[in-house]
């Protein structure tokens, strides 16, 4: 690739992650309490951190792991190919889904027995069949960890059996479940209530009773348990408009947890868009602002947010950044342009993003 096309498609790359990845650690103080020893709760649009309780600490994660093994099949798998189960698979100790060896099964009906039931058999019959193998696989989730900024997070399997050194904490969660929701698949997987593979006389029930019974506003998640790593959950919910993911590491009131925090943070925020794409002008020059941004504010935040304009003139068409914050904290961040770019030029960017995150093909 010419030189010159690799740095604009690099400095487009910047603009995408500054607007679509910018994750922030500004939440309010609030009177709220939950009996995890790792919590959180952010906002799915912005990735706001509206509360944290000791977040940022690697755990272990029991079954809340099979988010990661879930969007990586979805992404980088045919729905409709069959899976050959191995024996490898059938042995696999703890949750099932009853496969047998040499049965042939769709990946589709794998990746619901894996979220639904959350199948540890499931688990290695998907990691195989994607990754060659389950360490093959492995491999491809903490590639695929890192991508997304899980940075206190390794994985050593692809269900959550506690290992050595298999690990996560309460906040790369919550970025892993805010990512696999952007995906259509994987939301209606994680939202669905109940599954029958063609491969069974039986339908299998969704174990998250946040979704089935208890709290109306779920629309996904993924529980979790081992002695050593407790209780563990992950949860999105939505209401008028705004959806918020929580996480609870430990936690032996987890349901609780999540209901207490989502109704404390569906109480205390509402989101307001605070940018709109399109052109405007500045000091009588006219700006192409590529994104709407919108954030979850309480009232007296609304009135006391502002935006900061950093020129950075790395190349024509970027003029720098726009930062909107309070006082010294940056709730959300976007690229601030010359001129809107033309589609085609746009349109390669994001395949050669594509192509970098391993989810497009290199060939012509």
């Amino acid at each position: 690739m010419p030189l010159l096309k690799l740095k604009l498609y690099t400095i487009l790359i910047v603009f995408i992650l500054g607007i679509c990845l910018n994750n922030t650690t500004s939440y309010a103080q609030p009177d709220l309490s939950v009996s995890a020893e790792h919590a959180i709760l952010i906002d799915a649009e912005s990735g706001r951190v509206l509360f944290e309780k000791d977040a940022y600490s690697p755990s272990l994660v029991a079954s809340t792991t099979k988010i990661l093994t879930a969007i990586l099949a979805i992404e980088s798998g045919d729905l409709e190919e069959d899976v050959v189960v191995s024996e490898r698979a059938i042995r696999t100790e703890g949750s099932s889904i009853y496969l047998t060896e040499g049965e042939k099964i769709k990946l589709q009906d794998l990746i619901y027995g894996l979220m639904l039931r959350s199948g540890n058999d499931s688990a290695v019959a998907i990691s195989e069949h994607i990754g060659g193998s389950v360490e093959g696989f492995v491999y491809m989730m903490n590639e695929k960890a890192q991508w997304i900024g899980m940075n206190d997070s390794n994985f050593e399997n692809p269900h959550g059996l506690d290992g050595d050194n298999h690990v996560s904490s309460a906040y790369d969660l919550a970025l892993l479940m805010k990512y696999s929701m952007e995906n259509d698949t994987f939301r209606e997987v994680t939202g669905s209530e109940i599954y029958k593979s063609e491969n069974r006389t039986y339908s299998w029930q969704n174990k998250n009773k946040l979704l089935t019974m208890l709290y109306e506003n779920t629309t996904g998640g993924k529980t979790g348990f081992t002695k050593q790593a407790g209780r563990t959950l992950v949860s999105s919910a939505e209401k008028d408009g705004m959806e918020l993911v929580a996480v609870t590491l430990n936690a032996p009131s987890d349901w609780n947890d999540h209901e207490r925090m989502y109704e404390w943070g569906f109480d205390n925020y509402e989101t307001y868009q605070i940018q709109k794409e399109g052109y405007e002008e500045s000091s009588g020059q006219n700006y192409y602002l590529p994104k709407d941004v919108s954030v979850p504010l309480t009232k007296e935040e609304k009135n006391q947010l502002t935006a900061v304009f950093h020129s950075d003139n790395v190349s024509n068409l970027y003029a720098g950044t726009r930062y909107f914050q309070l006082e010294d904290q940056i709730l959300a961040e976007s690229a601030v342009l010359t001129e809107r770019p033309q589609q085609p030029w746009l349109s390669a960017s994001f395949a050669f993003m594509k192509r970098m995150m391993g989810v497009g093909s290199w060939s012509t």
